[in-house]
């Protein structure tokens, strides 16, 4: 495995972005790109930067070996499952909606309320 690829793999399993890991060494993303597509030389220093913000040894960056963890696990869902989901997501949003409505439902009868026991100002000109 590149070089590149094992900071890829990384960062991935840290969650950072290739917005974050450029700002985190001051480059801009498409120079960090290049990194990560191996198009660019790894100085040891940027290296060393890299193994610090990835919380691992320089060693572990530039040797042979490493332990790349799985980084978007993909465990296959049944059709029950993504059934299960899709249904929570629209409860959710039903319960927004319902809310909502209420709250302003509730404001507009208060409003017709206070208006039908207004009084006409009686004044003096």
């Amino acid at each position: 495995m590149e070089i590149g690829e094992k900071i890829r793999y990384a960062r991935l399993s840290k969650g950072y972005s290739q917005e974050n890991m450029a700002d985190f060494l001051g480059i801009s993303t498409s120079a960090y790109g290049d990194i990560e597509r191996n198009k660019t030389e790894l100085t040891l220093s940027r290296a060393k930067k890299l193994a610090n913000i990835l919380k691992m040894s320089i060693l572990e960056l530039l040797g042979e070996e490493i332990q790349t963890p799985e980084i978007l696990p993909n465990p296959q869902k049944t059709d029950l499952e993504l059934l299960k989901e899709e249904t929570e997501k629209l409860r959710a949003e039903t319960n927004y909606w319902r809310e909502k409505f209420e709250h302003q439902a509730t404001i507009e009868a208060f409003k017709m309320i206070q208006s039908q026991y207004q009084r006409d100002k009686i004044g003096f000109r």
